[in-house]
């Protein structure tokens, strides 16, 4: 009787064997699932941030104007020692934190509203509103309120049988138009704080005699508090690094004018990138002191 030769078992793709040596190790897979943007991450970001920290190091050949790559901290003394700059560090970080605070108190009443108050309807109807800005130009906004604030705009227009006048250019408009800008920022994070609050806890909280006020302070607030950290993230960063308003709306310098005006201008480019610094220096302190408050530990 013949005996039938034994069949080779079936080679198994490298797909296979791949998921095979995966199955079971969640770390692993995670930690393949994270490197492609985290590698991106460290390359374009980390990289970008660790090229800039290294040219605030060189100097500007008085002579010649060109850069000299030897290690000197020639551009931190003049930044330490020129009062104009520690001027413009000032008004740029109390602008950034004025608009955030405003941010804050006209966000925490609508997206209370929007998440506690409001029906599913109206509620899509308002989240979809806050988002329509977003989709505009940067630019188309910052221009209409241009025209606002403008001389013979309609902000004047509106005030004048009141006997009143707008603000004009200055920094005052730096504020309203930041303020505008950056609020969605705010808006949509405590929105979303407040929505994770059960609202058998505001109910617990009047039914043991506590009024609305004390309420919000001593149960929403606190409960909220990371979320409005995480607005803060936003509006404080990003009025920090902006350049376009200011110009547009204002004739005041701000961090961002200096910076654009040493690269594009005075070809200056390791003092533009000490100067640089300092906003990333200040949002390490900010998230700091945020973490020191607790500020994390919710989100």
């Amino acid at each position: 009787m013949a005996v039938e030769p034994a069949t080779a078992p079936a080679r198994r793709s490298v797909g296979r064997r791949l998921a095979d040596l995966l199955h079971g190790r969640s770390r692993v897979q995670l930690a393949l699932l994270l490197s492609g943007p985290l590698g991106w991450l460290l390359v374009a970001y980390l990289g970008s941030l660790a090229v800039l920290f290294v040219a605030a190091f060189w100097r500007l050949d008085d002579f010649s104007g060109t850069i000299v790559h030897s290690w000197s901290t020639t551009n931190f003394q003049t930044l330490w020692d020129g009062q104009v700059y520690r001027t413009i560090v000032g008004r740029t970080v109390g602008i950034a934190a004025l608009v955030t605070i405003t941010d804050a108190v006209i966000a925490f009443p609508i997206a209370f509203y929007m998440a506690k108050v409001a029906s599913r309807r109206t509620r899509g109807m308002l989240i979809v509103a806050i988002l329509m800005p977003l989709w505009a130009s940067y630019l188309v906004k910052v221009y209409a309120w241009r025209q606002i604030l403008n001389e013979e705009g309609i902000l004047n227009w509106a005030l004048g049988p009141l006997g009143l006048k707008g603000p004009g250019f200055g920094v005052v408009a730096t504020w309203l138009v930041f303020s505008y800008l950056w609020l969605p920022y705010m808006i949509l994070p405590v929105y979303a704080g407040l929505e994770r609050i059960p609202n058998s806890l505001l109910d617990a909280s009047g039914d043991l005699g506590a009024r609305p006020w004390r309420t919000v302070r001593t149960v929403v607030f606190p409960l909220v508090f990371p979320a409005v950290v995480a607005g803060s993230i936003f509006t404080f960063s990003l009025t920090l690094g902006d350049y376009i308003t200011p110009q547009l709306v204002s004739n005041t310098q701000f961090i961002g004018n200096v910076v654009y005006a040493n690269v594009g201008v005075a070809n200056n480019l390791p003092l533009a990138a000490a100067f640089a610094t300092v906003p990333v220096v200040v949002m390490v302190a900010y998230l700091l002191v945020a973490r020191r408050l607790g500020a994390f530990e919710q989100l």
